[in-house]
């Protein structure tokens, strides 16, 4: 039977490189579904909706049938209470859309660490587990909208009769621009406005991050997880941590990617400075760096999200991750994280968003 993919979120971080794997792979008829603000890559069927409203969606997807789905794409609301009720919603609203054909045969949905560590607005309060985290830890007793949406998907999947898994990556490295949550990309235009204006390449986060050790996930490694899981018997049903494979201290690591760009790391005092309030100038200097080196993005908006970074590098404790449970049922795949940097790095300057 023809694979046939729905990406929620196709032009994400992760449904990007997703629908790019998928695609490249030959056997998946790949269609994205998103608010149709960001074109999709060549190959890729596309769908707009406003995820938010069930006519919306019910509209978009009738008469279309989809094997599988990939849910990659979240709404960030102002409370966690208003998240819960967005984001769960948007599950809801297009697995009911599906499920009644009979032909959806697995759904897949990608949540993250703050499964582990709470929200954003009970971040790493209470007890966090100890790390690294494993899936049996379970759930905080704090509100999140990740549990929402596990629920949402947990309910349609006995309702319609499909299988689910549920992916956890770590501050996930990957090719997007316009993306809400995207280290690498941030960090690239943080150390090209260090290198054009001279400003010294100053660690922004906490002492905790700074010595202690750490892993992230690569894009291109979670879209080859979502694949697996979405045909290996033994993913079947199931919770996965997905991350790259090896550790690192950013104390290491901060010098890896300014010798990158070619310029020296600042030395760490251990005081946190977070970008979010330095960057106050960053949006004129970088429109000049893009006219000087003809760049195609000069709103620094579209590439850098100076919060998020700042929430992942100020963390006040170790979040490291295992990834045993995945190995037992069969995916080995790993990843070096300071060549997952390098790869984007390069790619970001040959697609002339960042200077050469």
């Amino acid at each position: 039977m023809e694979k046939r993919a729905l990406i929620i979120g196709a032009t994400g971080i992760v449904g990007g490189n997703l629908a790019q794997h998928l695609v490249a792979r030959g056997d998946w008829n790949v269609t994205g579904l998103s608010r149709g603000r960001t074109a999709t890559d060549s190959g890729v069927d596309s769908v707009t909706a406003d995820l938010t409203s069930a006519d919306s969606v019910t509209r978009a997807l009738h008469g279309r049938q989809f094997t599988h789905v990939f849910f990659t794409a979240w709404s960030r609301q102002a409370t966690e209470r208003e998240n819960i009720e967005v984001n769960g919603a948007m599950v809801r609203h297009v697995l009911d859309a599906l499920g009644p054909s009979g032909a959806l045969q697995h759904a897949a949905l990608v949540t993250g660490l703050k499964h582990y560590l709470g929200p954003f607005e009970a971040y790493a309060q209470g007890s966090v587990p100890l790390t690294p985290f494993r899936e049996e830890q379970g759930r905080q007793p704090v509100d999140n909208f990740y549990y929402e949406q596990e629920d949402r998907l947990f309910e349609a999947a006995r309702r319609y009769g499909f299988n689910w898994s549920v992916h956890r990556p770590h501050t996930i490295i990957g090719f997007a621009l316009g993306n809400a949550m995207n280290m690498g990309t941030t960090l690239a235009v943080y150390a090209t406005l260090c290198k054009e204006t001279g400003q010294p390449f100053v660690f922004p986060g906490s002492e905790a991050q700074w010595n202690g050790l750490t892993d992230m996930t690569d894009a291109r490694l979670l879209a080859r997880h979502l694949e697996w899981a979405s045909a290996s018997p033994n993913a079947r049903n199931e919770d996965f941590n997905v991350v790259n494979g090896d550790v690192f201290r950013w104390k290491w690591m901060w010098t890896q990617v300014a010798q990158y760009f070619g310029i020296e790391p600042a030395p760490f005092d251990g005081r946190m400075r977070p970008l979010e309030n330095r960057m106050h100038e960053a949006g004129k200097q970088w429109s000049g760096i893009a006219e000087r080196h003809r760049l195609k993005e000069p709103a620094i908006e579209r590439l850098a999200s100076w919060w998020h970074t700042d929430a992942d590098l100020g963390r006040p404790m170790e979040v490291l991750t295992d990834m045993s449970k995945s190995r037992k049922a069969g995916f080995l795949d790993y990843q070096s994280t300071s060549d997952a940097f390098f790869a984007l790095f390069d790619k970001l300057r040959h697609e002339r968003i960042i200077p050469s």
